[in-house]
């Protein structure tokens, strides 16, 4: 039987974690191509707010990850070199598992997530490899610029609506107008459902309907949410977890809670509120392969597109990023661009 030689590919320069929480450039590893993955020139990478966590790490960094196929490996089918395409937070799975045969991907045991799985894997670098089944096809009406968050913020969003089966009847409340909200509040509004914002003050309140959101609420100035009509659902998009009894208060029975906060702490809600009101909280961490797919579709039916500020691929400006992101003093999403292409 032939043997096959697989080519090896350069990694080039990447961008890693380091004990001291900066982030600094490093020399990338050479790693073969196997028969079932592609390799991909990197042209944009979104900033994720869960990338704060891993930023002392000594890891490559990333996962909104797009640019050009560059190369694939011998058994390739599905994407071919020259494809404009992206990648989010789960990069493999085992494909033949319970989750994986449901479409479940995102919770195979064997799911490779970015942070917790190959260490030299992320979208902050010159090249990456990965399994062509997780990557997706950009459709051309979308910039490489603006397809970066939604690789994760887009899937993230999308994915827990899809999960929630919100319908165009509902009433949807948003907590929060980010890197989550801003997002949230397209997709809800494009579903054709009534968007209620809800934020501390109204110093976002013009933006907010601009996105798409029917009515506003500034808590600080309205926090018993006086002529406000009960919501269907409610995504949780801030980082600290809000006052559930105060929200509950505004939700119909048999409402649904979507968490989507990427919080350490334990979730604490009145349960016999939870309970006698029959709300349910519908959890979901990142778009299965399927709903990632869709969720391209939509934005580029519906014009979905990310806000975002674009600041280049190096050492100075990707700290600059994660500093302004600890403050929140960015709106609402980084995107770092290549300097060694110019795709679009």
């Amino acid at each position: 039987m032939a043997t096959i030689t697989l080519p090896k590919i350069d990694l080039g320069t990447v961008f890693t974690g380091s004990s001291s929480g900066r982030v600094v450039k490093a020399k990338g590893q050479t790693i073969e191509l196997q028969p079932d993955e592609v390799a991909i020139d990197i042209a944009y990478s979104g900033i994720c707010g869960s990338d704060l966590h891993f930023l002392d790490k000594e890891i490559v960094l990333g996962h909104e990850g797009v640019g050009i196929i560059s190369e694939i490996g011998c058994m390739v089918r599905n994407v071919k070199v020259g494809d404009r395409v992206g990648w989010g937070c789960n990069h493999a799975s085992c494909n033949y598992c319970d989750a994986c045969l449901q479409g479940n991907d995102h919770q195979c045991p064997e799911r490779r997530l970015h942070g917790l799985s190959d260490s030299h894997f992320g979208s902050l670098g010159d090249k990456a490899i990965i399994n062509s089944y997780f990557v997706h096809v950009i459709p051309d009406n979308i910039k490489l610029a603006d397809a970066g968050p939604l690789q994760c913020g887009g899937a993230t969003v999308y994915g827990a609506l899809y999960n929630a089966a919100i319908r165009s009847s509902d009433r949807v409340g948003i907590i929060g107008i980010g890197g989550l909200g801003h997002l949230a509040i397209q997709y809800a509004a494009k579903m054709g459902c009534e968007v209620v914002v809800f934020s501390s003050t109204d110093s976002k309140k013009q933006q907010a309907l601009e996105l798409g959101a029917t009515e506003f609420v500034a808590t600080k100035e309205n926090p018993g949410f006086e002529n406000v009509k009960q919501i269907d659902a409610l995504v949780v998009t801030t980082s600290a977890q809000p006052d559930w009894k105060q929200y509950i208060s505004v939700m119909k029975p048999r409402g649904k809670i979507i968490p989507l906060s990427f919080s350490g702490e334990d979730f604490k809600a009145p349960y016999l509120l939870l309970l006698m009101n029959e709300i349910k909280i519908v959890n979901s961490i990142v778009a299965n392969r399927y709903v990632h797919r869709e969720m391209l579709r939509f934005s580029a039916t519906h014009g979905i597109r990310p806000m975002i500020e674009v600041l280049p691929m190096n050492e100075e400006s990707i700290n600059e990023a994660m500093d302004r992101l600890k403050k929140g003093d960015v709106r609402y999403r980084f995107v770092l661009k290549s300097e060694r292409t110019d795709a679009e």
